[in-house]
């Protein structure tokens, strides 16, 4: 036992040489052998080794704490702190301590609530990750069976096979070579071969073959773990930061301006008070910056992300969400994704090619080259044909397993029969075995004649040969193959998919089907779901299709118009995704296996699908828990819900930034009047209290995809805050040099001079900026008339207390410390209705610079389907029209330079008529073309002498 134990701790401890020392010496330092540990062992290994995983740096609470107040616009706040008790401290007055004390508790109570809200996300986004922990098929007491990765101890016993990403460091054992890529370990940018006896590392990834191998290093031991301790993580800027930063910038430069302007006009020109001046400055510094967005942004993208991982999307990179929302093409995968991947066999069908075999035969021959155990859709589909599934290795002894690979597609079994021969079966791609038959020419037309049959039905087909291997070496080539039969597949579209087609179009979302199937079978899948017929096959992409139609074309034109792609292999996916990107298209790319891992790195957003390889979940941003594409358009939906959620914002609070810089500025050069700077900090505090509820708003998503226009954000911004702004002066100058107010509601003149007077003022102003300015989220947040959009429960009552408690201070507070005094009820009043009156022309002025920026906004207006209902077709017959012109240009119809045309129209009631009126020539073309070919048709055949009736049950026109 002692014996043991020091064995183990020399591996602990590294003193051994694991990796290179012969085999059977690994085993007897592990103290294992190849039937694997128990259960009771590996739990001793664990106590001793610890988890396979990295450790993580444990952050402390206080630290992520402080980091909150550590950004751009939190140190903006601290300067104005700093500026409270340090440029303050003169005039003949004491430092502004109470500014000091409500700027720094603003900053707690921001820091506080991003805290625990992101505490909060972070929580739920770790226990939705270890959904996706890796897994590993280990052997243990006696048994194979499917653990976490993280378990995994130096002598257990796994399996690695194809996709699989390695869990851990190991030695491979008896078995044939596998393809291994190291390119994230090594930098070796091809797979290298490994056999028996090799060592593989954690972290790499198994692009071809299965074998079993014996785990000699876990967690930090490993060559992956140890390499991670030399270097710090790196945090690479996205987008999305870039976005904060930008606006972030903004807001600063036009506090900075402001405050610039302020500087030269209050002392050189009007040679006012020093500590009055300063105090205005304080008040651009404490209203101007948007303290909360950063939290705002990161939380709402949080708690999104939460809501998607519920509906079956797992986000595993957070900025994902506002790509996705911006999706305009998806690449998706036909089998599992559009079909439900629940294949079956129609007996009948099935076509023989041998003397002497029947059907039964042609079934149990594939059943024989199929895996009886781990099995995917096509094995258990074929296997499950038998009477009993035992029947397919009885009466056999199994030599050697070769496992389906993108290369060589198929799979085979060697055997040996009851007799003593050795014999090899296989099945996989009809091309592939017919490749291979010794009499190919003699078959070749007959069997794509089938294939051919069962394409036209939406049928794959399956292939199954066998041959003798005389010598009885499991390596020899055997003798010549026999092509035994063809087998029909059929895998149903989803009964959603059809729906979700429609949806996804109506969404502005183009999907475009890639299948590794013929090009019959995808045209006849897309045909039962509605999609767009006008597939063309992967020789295509290369510009080697002989078609005159295609090679017209050029390829990034073919990819952009056309509805899919057939035969495609894993290279052709990624240079869809690279070309489609290339025409500035958001594109998504889904994928299930190991080689679709480039493409769905290349993809802005890589979707791994359920039930998909590590190595595509590794490679992905998004991995499905739920099977379907409606998963897909329903995340679709989701991040643009949370995407309206983040832009809403951001308009906001650059339009408040504008309004306190510009509508304070303007009130202290005008009429010199000093706002107090605490009564700005209660403005920003209630604001950031009722603005955190907006990442829970209810939102109606934008029906096209969307994405960050910083140019419509600082647009809308600078007039929606300018327009509020001027609203502040122009209430100021009616109570301050009229008696407007006084005369029409009867209440008290604010124009006297005293000290009281100001005071009572400065109440009266800050009752209107903070009314009007939190009652812009309404404005900013709808897409159409903001009293039509119904906004979220939360929002509505964070801001009817917070402007209760604004409403409550400007009536009864008599702070003298922040030269205020209450205005009662009566003025209360009337800024409520002035606040109202002047609201209702804030949609107005949005539609105005919808206008302006895009020439639409009128749609919304007028679009009664936007405005006043809750449809969601908004789109559909612009995305009609488009689809219809593609089509037509598509098939040389109309030339591609008239697409300019319809571009510049933008009257889209003509244009939808011109569509229409395309459509129906079309149609009556078509039907002509038609009755031509049928014509035709029945011509040859009368002429050939041939049975029109028989032909015409197979063919179609």
């Amino acid at each position: 036992m002692a014996e043991k134990g020091d064995n183990l701790e020399a591996v602990l401890n590294e003193s051994v040489d694991l990796e290179n020392i012969p085999l059977e010496e690994v085993f007897e330092h592990l103290r294992c052998n190849r039937e694997g540990l128990t259960s009771a062992n590996a739990e001793q290994r664990l106590n001793l080794f610890g988890l396979n995983r990295l450790e993580e740096k444990k952050e402390s609470k206080f630290l992520k704490f402080l980091g909150f107040m550590w950004n751009p616009l939190s140190w903006v706040m601290e300067a104005a702190a700093i500026m409270a008790i340090v440029l303050a401290n003169g005039g003949g007055k004491p430092p502004d301590w109470q500014d000091f004390v409500g700027i720094i508790t603003l900053l707690i109570i921001n820091s506080t609530i991003s805290f625990i809200e992101e505490n909060n996300a972070g929580n739920a986004a770790a226990a939705l990750m270890a959904r996706l922990a890796p897994k590993a098929k280990v052997l243990r007491n006696g048994r194979w069976s499917e653990e976490e990765a993280a378990i995994l101890v130096p002598g257990d016993i796994i399996s690695v096979k194809r996709g699989d990403i390695i869990p851990a460091d190991a030695r491979l054992l008896e078995g044939d070579p596998l393809k291994i890529d190291q390119s994230a370990l090594t930098g070796e940018s091809l797979p290298v071969t490994k056999g028996p006896g090799d060592g593989v590392y954690s972290g790499s990834t198994c692009k071809q073959g299965e074998i079993e191998a014996v785990v000699i290093a876990t967690g930090v031991h490993t060559f992956f773990g140890k390499a991670a301790h030399l270097v710090d993580s790196t945090n690479q800027v996205g987008h999305f930061q870039k976005v904060l930063t930008a606006i972030g910038n903004f807001c600063i430069c036009s506090i900075a301006i402001g405050m610039v302007v302020e500087i030269i006009v209050m002392y050189p020109i009007q040679h006012r008070d020093y500590r009055p001046g300063i105090d205005n400055l304080l008040v651009l510094l404490i209203g101007g910056i948007p303290i909360a967005m950063p939290t705002v942004l990161s939380v709402t993208m949080a708690i999104g992300s939460h809501r998607l991982a519920q509906q079956g999307a797992i986000t595993k990179r957070m900025t994902a969400i506002e790509e996705m929302a911006g999706m305009d093409v998806l690449c998706s995968d036909k089998t599992g994704t559009l079909t439900l991947n629940k294949l079956t066999v129609d007996k009948s069908l099935i076509e023989v090619f041998q003397r002497g075999v029947d059907q039964d035969t042609v079934i149990l021959m594939a059943a024989r080259a199929s895996r009886t155990e781990n099995q995917d859709a096509i094995d258990a589909t074929i296997v499950g044909m038998l009477a009993d599934p035992k029947e397919a290795r009885a009466g056999i002894q199994e030599v050697h397993f070769l496992p389906f690979n993108p290369t060589d597609k198929r799979t085979a079994l060697t055997y040996i029969d009851g007799e003593g021969k050795m014999h090899r079966v296989s099945k996989g791609a009809p091309e592939q075995i017919l490749n291979l038959a010794h009499n190919k020419t003699e078959i070749e037309r007959r069997v794509r004649a089938v294939i051919d049959k069962f394409a036209e039905r939406g049928l794959r087909s399956l292939a199954v040969q066998y041959h003798q291997v005389p010598d009885g070496r499991k390596e020899s080539p055997g003798g010549p193959w026999q092509f035994v039969g063809l087998l029909p597949l059929f895998d149903p579209p989803r009964h959603d998919s059809a729906e979700t087609i429609r949806r996804a179009l109506n969404l502005g979302v183009n999907v475009k089907m890639i299948t590794g199937d013929q090009l019959a079978i995808g045209k006849e899948t897309a045909r039962r779901l509605g999609m767009g017929t006008n597939m063309y096959p992967s020789s295509a992409l290369l510009g080697q299709d002989k078609d005159e139609s295609i090679v017209a074309l050029p390829v990034d034109e073919l990819i952009e118009k056309a509805d899919g792609f057939a035969g495609v292999f894993p290279e052709h996916k990624y240079e869809i995704v690279k070309r489609l990107q290339a025409r500035k298209h958001i594109c998504g790319m889904t994928g299930d296996g190991v080689n679709d891992a480039p493409a769905l790195k290349k993809a802005d957003i890589g979707i791994a699908v359920d039930d998909s390889t590590d190595a595509a979940r590794s490679a992905s941003d998004i991995v499905l828990t739920e099977p379907g594409l409606s998963v897909i358009i329903s995340a679709v939906l989701t991040s643009r819900a949370i995407f309206q959620r983040m832009k809403n914002y951001t308009i906001y609070a650059v339009s408040i930034t504008i309004r306190i810089v510009l509508g304070f500025m303007l009130l202290a050069l005008i009429w010199k009047f000093d706002f107090p700077p605490f009564m700005v900090l209660i403005i920003a505090i209630l604001n950031d209290g009722t603005i955190m509820t907006i990442s829970k708003d209810r939102v109606k998503p934008s029906p096209q995809p969307d994405s960050w226009k910083l140019s419509e954000i600082f647009a809308t911004g600078v007039v929606l805050g300018s327009y509020l702004a001027m609203m502040t002066v122009i209430f100021f100058w009616v109570a301050y040099k009229t008696d407007f107010f006084p005369r029409v509601f009867h209440v008290e003149s604010l124009q006297k001079t005293a000290q009281d007077d100001f005071q009572k003022l400065a109440s009266a102003v800050y009752l209107q900026v903070s009314t009007i300015s939190q009652a812009l989220i309404f404005v900013t947040r709808s897409r159409s008339w903001s009293f039509v959009e119904r906004p979220g429960f939360l929002l509505v009552f964070a801001f009817f207390v917070a402007q209760l408690i604004a409403t409550l201070i400007a009536v009864y507070a008599n702070w003298g410390f922040a030269s205020i005094k209450g205005i009662g009820w009566g003025w209360a009043g009337v800024i409520w209705l002035y606040n109202i009156v002047f609201y209702l022309p804030l949609d107005i002025i949005k539609f105005l610079i919808r206008y302006a920026l895009s020439g639409r906004a009128w749609d919304l207006v007028l679009e009664q389907r936007i405005a006043f209902t809750r449809k969601k077709d908004f789109g559909t017959q612009e995305n009609q029209l488009k689809w219809a012109t593609a089509q037509r240009t598509i098939h040389g119809l109309q030339p591609a330079a008239t697409a300019a045309v319809f571009r510049d129209m933008t009257s889209y009631n003509d244009l939808n008529q011109l569509a229409e009126e395309a459509r129906r020539r079309a149609e009556i073309a078509r039907l002509r073309e038609l009755t031509t070919l049928k014509g035709r048709m029945e011509s040859v055949v009368k002429q050939k002498g041939l049975d029109l009736e028989t032909i015409q049950q197979s063919y179609t026109v």
